[in-house]
């Protein structure tokens, strides 16, 4: 299945490889770089490329390029997938996956990766199974590795690897039993520059945190679960009685673990949560250009909308700003042209503005169009689909755990046009 892994930095160099089958030569990455040049964001770089003898299938996260290399035909979610794992994986043991993070523990990466995939095929994927497999690394473990010549690998083969529940290691105990889970949302959206909305959709996550003693069988029911058509579940998640009865029943990974993750897309669901007013003027042959905006919430059921960001790519002819923020703080890049406000949170009763004037080349034409509005924003204890969790039930163990629901919406790529 998967020959090799490239993984690409920023500026494109290759700072790490592996090859499970034969060795394949660092050149085929050269039909990436070509894809990467004519794409005009890094994150538009196409997912999967195909070459003469090979096909490249590439995930961006945290700047990182984790580029796969196929050489016969196989589903491209099955790999995209398996990146995601991966990367989330170096997430759990360096807290961060970042270029250095993956430097600094080089040995352990090519342990996990060894582990990950047998012969190219996935074999342990959970987080649980590999650090039974190989240990976290920690100062002292690195200290004693250096001095003693030993590796992370653990001696024995994970409990769990053979059971039926291969995501959860037996003999689990805590003295606080506690369940928390996250209804985090993300919307996407456009905006034309009469208020209407041109597309919007919501990706939704339920990030759960389960630290509970022995093996106990979870169920969990939604006020409307009719909102979800459109999920992918964790593996530990029963699908038939999700499917009979809409309720979610599952013996859980031990610790963190994404429990599932859906798409609202029905524009009739989703909720716009803020509006701006915008007024950005360009007259043909003068020298100065107007810029007034202003932001407001709308639909957020009585909950505050928090660290606001407001950005846009004002055109090459503008050479510097003159602007008034009512409130927080903006900036101006005269080189790359890029406007970014600071908000913060938004009070209804006295809503956030910014006015002024742009300075334009003299003799410059008239921009063809007016800028973008890029924000970026966040809701505490609100799910903008109106996903609500009714109640969490445990069986199977005698104990009563703390339990607890924590909603929240953010941005993802919400646009405004001008």
């Amino acid at each position: 299945m998967i020959h090799s892994l490239f993984l690409v930095n920023s500026s494109g160099d290759i700072f790490l490889e592996k090859h499970w089958k034969s060795v394949v030569s660092r050149s085929v990455c050269d039909y990436f770089f070509e894809a990467q040049e004519r794409a005009s964001e890094p994150e538009n770089v196409p997912p999967v490329i195909p070459t003469p003898h090979h096909y490249l299938i590439s995930v961006l996260r945290h700047r990182i390029y984790f580029v796969a290399v196929i050489q016969s035909e196989v589903p491209p979610l099955f790999v995209i997938e398996f990146l995601h794992r991966v990367v989330d994986t170096f997430q759990d043991y360096f807290g961060v996956c970042t270029e250095a993070a993956i430097k600094d523990n080089v040995v352990v990466v090519y342990e996990l990766l060894e582990e990950m995939l047998d012969n190219g095929f996935p074999l342990a994927t959970e987080s649980n199974i590999l650090k039974e497999l190989i240990k976290p690394p920690t100062i002292l473990r690195t200290v004693v590795n250096t001095i003693t010549g030993s590796t992370n690998v653990g001696e024995q083969l994970p409990t769990g690897q053979l059971s039926v529940v291969p995501w959860r290691r037996t003999g689990v105990k805590y003295t606080n039993n506690e369940a928390y889970f996250d209804v985090v949302e993300e919307i996407d959206a456009i905006i034309d520059k009469s208020g209407s909305t041109i597309t919007a959709e919501i990706q939704g996550v339920i990030d759960a945190c389960v630290k509970l003693t022995g093996m106990p069988d979870l169920t969990l029911s939604f006020m409307n679960p009719r909102l979800l058509d459109d999920v992918s579940f964790h593996p530990c998640v029963r699908f038939k009685r999700w499917e009979a009865e809409r309720i979610l029943s599952f013996i859980p990974p031990d610790g963190n673990f994404r429990l599932l993750s859906y798409h609202v897309s029905s524009q009739n669901l989703v909720a716009i949560p803020v509006y701006v007013k915008h007024n950005i003027t360009f007259r043909e042959g003068s020298s100065q250009g107007h810029f007034e905006l202003t932001l407001g919430p709308k639909q957020t059921m009585g909950k505050g909308v928090e660290a606001v960001l407001v950005s846009s790519q004002l055109p090459r002819g503008v050479l510097n700003t003159n602007l008034n923020p009512t409130q927080g703080t903006y900036t101006f890049d005269p080189v790359t042209k890029l406007l970014s406000w600071d908000v913060g949170k938004i009070n209804p009763q006295k809503l956030p503005s910014l006015k002024g004037s742009m300075s334009l080349q003299a003799g410059a034409t008239k921009p063809d169009e007016n800028p973008t509005i890029n924000i970026q924003f966040k809701i505490q204890q609100s799910a903008l689909s109106g996903l609500k969790v009714n109640r969490l039930d445990m069986y199977g163990e005698k104990y009563k755990p703390f339990k607890g629901i924590k909603y929240m919406t953010k941005a993802g790529k919400f646009q405004v046009r001008t």
